[in-house]
This record gives C-alpha cells, sequence and structure tokens, in this order.
C-alpha cells in the first residue's frame, strides 16, 4: 500500500556504516560476486513518490557503496497494480529478485509455485535479536522463512479530534452503538463522518473483515485459512453486522468511485483535508494522509482508536487485524547478495529512517523508538496489548478468495449484495482453486 511524505531521511553515509564489511557478513549464498563478477538485482517497491521513494534510492546506493559490484535497478510501481504486475512477473518466468510480500496465503501460493526463496538459514543474528519470532513468522509457510518484515501494519480507526469536536462527539468510540452515535452527530453537523475508497474494493472491504474478527473467534478465522471452509455461522453474521451499519449512510458521498490514497479526493484526501471525520486504514495511513495535506505535513489533529467491539460475537476482545508489509528475494535471486540487501534494511538506523520516511511502525523493536506520531503511538500500545492479530483476511485467505471477497464487500456497499453473496463467492473462489 502507497505510503509517502517523512520528516527525515536517512543519509547514505550513515547506511553505509551499517554495512559492517558488506557480504562477508551474511549469507552463505552462491551469487556471482563470490567468484568476482558483477551481479545487478532488480527491486520492485510500491512507493511512487516523495519521501518513500527516495528512502528506497538512499538504502540502495548505501547498499551498492558498501558492496562494490552489485548494482539494485529499482521500479517502483503504483500499490493499486503491484499485484496484477507481479503476478505476470512471476508467471513469465521475470520476476523480480527482490519484491514486496505480505505473508499469508498470497506469499504460500508464490512458495508453492517455487518462485520464493527461502531464507531461514541467511537471516542474520542481528536481526533475529531485534525482530520478534512472531514478526518474522507472517512470512513463514511450513516453518520457513520467505521474507524480511519491513512494518508492522495493524489497522483502525483513524480520526480528525478538530471534526469530532466540532460535531460535539466526546471521547472515541468503543462500541459499535457508540460509533453510530458519532456517526449521527457528524451527519448533524454536516460533516461526512467516514471516507471510504471503495473504488480500490480492498478500503470497502477492510469494514468485512473487522466486523468478522469481532464475530469470528480466532479458531474459526484460522480454520478457515487451513481448510477454505466458510461454513461457521460467523462469517455470516460479519456480513449481517456490515450490512446494517452499511444502511446507516455512514460513508462519503460517492464513496462507490472514491480511490483511497490517491490525490485530495481520495478517502485519505477527504481526512486530510478535513472534509471526511474518520476513516478505516492500516498503519501506513499517517504517512499517506501527510503527503495529502494543503502544506504536506503531518496532520496535527489526527488520532486513531481500534475498531469498536461488537456485542455477540465470538471474537476475544482486543483482538486486532493487520499485516506486516515486508519483501522476498525471488527463488532465482542470487542469494547472498540478496539476503544481505534484506538483513541490511533491517538494522536499527535504516529502520528508523523507514520509520521516519513512512511513517509507519517499523518491525526492529530498536527502532521504535523513532515512533513520534501520537496516532501511531496508540496503535503501537493496542498492538502489544492485543491477544491475537490476524492479518489482512484477503492476504490471509490468498489472492482468488481474497478477491471475490472483496468484490463481495463493494457489492454490499453498492447495495448488489448480501451476507450470503459474500459467503457464496469465497466458497466458489476456493472450489475453483
Amino acid at each position: 500500500m502507497n505510503k509517502h511524505n517523512m520528516r527525515k531521511l536517512l543519509t547514505v553515509g550513515a547506511v553505509s556504516a551499517l554495512a559492517l564489511g558488506g557480504l562477508s557478513a551474511c549469507g552463505s549464498g552462491d551469487g556471482a560476486a563470490e567468484d568476482g563478477g558483477d551481479v545487478t538485482m532488480t527491486f520492485w517497491h510500491n512507493s511512487t513518490t516523495g519521501a518513500g521513494k527516495a528512502y528506497w534510492e538512499e538504502t540502495a546506493a548505501a547498499f551498492e557503496e558498501a558492496n562494490p559490484g552489485v548494482t539494485i535497478e529499482i521500479q517502483s510501481i503504483q500499490n493499486e497494480e503491484m499485484d496484477g504486475k507481479l503476478q505476470t512477473a512471476l508467471n513469465s518466468g521475470d520476476a523480480p529478485d527482490i519484491f514486496m510480500a505480505r505473508g499469508g496465503g498470497k506469499l504460500a501460493d508464490v512458495v508453492a509455485a517455487g518462485q520464493a526463496m527461502d531464507i531461514t538459514d541467511s537471516i542474520d543474528d542481528a536481526t533475529k535479536a531485534a525482530v520478534p519470532e512472531s514478526v518474522l513468522n507472517a512470512f513463514a509457510v511450513d516453518g520457513k522463512i520467505y521474507g524480511m518484515p519491513t512494518a508492522l501494519l495493524p489497522g483502525g480507526i483513524y480520526y480528525s479530534q478538530d471534526l469530532l469536536t466540532e460535531a460535539g462527539v466526546e471521547g472515541t468510540p468503543t462500541t459499535i452503538d457508540e460509533l453510530g452515535s458519532a456517526v449521527d452527530g457528524l451527519k448533524g453537523a454536516g460533516i461526512d463522518p467516514i471516507a471510504v475508497g471503495a473504488k480500490d474494493a480492498w478500503p470497502a472491504a477492510h469494514w468485512y473483515y473487522f466486523f468478522a474478527v469481532r464475530a469470528c473467534s480466532q479458531d474459526a478465522i484460522n480454520t478457515a485459512a487451513d481448510t477454505m471452509e466458510f461454513d461457521d455461522p460467523c462469517w455470516l453474521e460479519a456480513g449481517d453486522n456490515l450490512q446494517a451499519f452499511v444502511d446507516t449512510e455512514p460513508f462519503n458521498n460517492g464513496f462507490l468511485t472514491t480511490s483511497a490514497q490517491q490525490g485530495a479526493g481520495s478517502s485519505a484526501g477527504l481526512l486530510a483535508n478535513k472534509k471526511a471525520a474518520m476513516e478505516l486504514m492500516g498503519a501506513w495511513n499517517p504517512g499517506v494522509i501527510a503527503s495529502l495535506t494543503p502544506d504536506e505535513k503531518p496532520l496535527p489533529d489526527l488520532g486513531w482508536f481500534p475498531f469498536p467491539e461488537v456485542d455477540g460475537g465470538d471474537g476475544e476482545p482486543g483482538a486486532m487485524m493487520g499485516g506486516v508489509d515486508g519483501f522476498t528475494c525471488s527463488a532465482q535471486a542470487p542469494q547472498e547478495e540478496c539476503t544481505a540487501f534484506l538483513n541490511f534494511f533491517m538494522q536499527q538506523e535504516p529502520q528508523e529512517g523507514y520509520a521516519a520516511a513512512f511513517q509507519t511502525i517499523p518491525a526492529n523493536q530498536d527502532a521504535q523508538a523513532a515512533v513520534t506520531d501520537p496516532a501511531l503511538q496508540s496503535i503501537l500500545e493496542a498492538y502489544n496489548e492485543a491477544p491475537y492479530v490476524t492479518v489482512w483476511l484477503d492476504t490471509l485467505f490468498g489472492q482468488n478468495v481474497g478477491n471475490a471477497l472483496n468484490t463481495g464487500a463493494v457489492d454490499m456497499f453498492a447495495g448488489q449484495g448480501t451476507a450470503e453473496d459474500i459467503v457464496a463467492g469465497m466458497s466458489d473462489a476456493a472450489a475453483k482453486g
């Protein structure tokens, strides 16, 4: 997901100082450089402008400086186009050496196709010490690690304190009924309560995901991920609860044609420009919002609260949903050089630079002191206290089932689908394999 803007950039010199002598400290791969030849690696990421793009350019340049003979060719791809372009490249046998990964069923599909590198034995001791095993395991398939995490991205509701205050909303909602009352108060004040970029599908589907986390137990979610069967009644309950919420008309005008992160008219842009009060999104959102404010600086009154609790469900109170962004090496990449780059950007200083550039939560715990944004600090506190965190459902269930789920949720938002249709769509996609 596209994440922009930063308050400081990690300098090339600072990153270079962390190289610790270059490749000799990392991995045992078979790249051409160990025979004295030059190595070129292609690297795809989704930061197309601003600080995020600059961060990866500087980080790659620093790695090249520390490792003569290694060149990283960067291609930045708009987030909404990434999955399709990457799948095409993988299918054609022309995959980039380093590419985005988010774990779950999507990564498992890539691993099953023999397209991702097992990096388990190439993760250096410094990374293992600074990144919790649970976070590394976001990229585990059958006990092996196939990707390196860069950021923790739990979701929740971002809000403008100024707009809530203007509408007379006191505190932040802790239950879905309280959220409904806040929606009523905002509508009464002439303020669009919640922005949603339904044009991109997944932002609308996030609402189903979170209702599912409240309706379904952790076991029910894990069972569905293992079996691809959705016969637990909680999946219908989640859809029914979403339908009831959609019926209150809480979203911005024109939400079906609103994109998520592209421009002032996107859902993030509406919050950035005080045109809507709230948005359900992951922890990359402060950076996106900052890039879309009139002065391209962080929104001073931006706050965050967890998705509200919903009566009657089997989900454990405080359970969260989110993702872990990261990168994996292609199975055909030069092992030593590729895994060295993964370890390189996971050191504390590059991760502090990453946190600043993307205004997000770094996976390296030693770098989390760099998180100063109040909204992100609230997220990190809730994340650390959560009984469990479930990955985004479209990631957990894999591309085919995930796409069907996202489509079904948008159909419900458009008044053209039901809870039964969402579950049937997922089941049908699972049956097709």
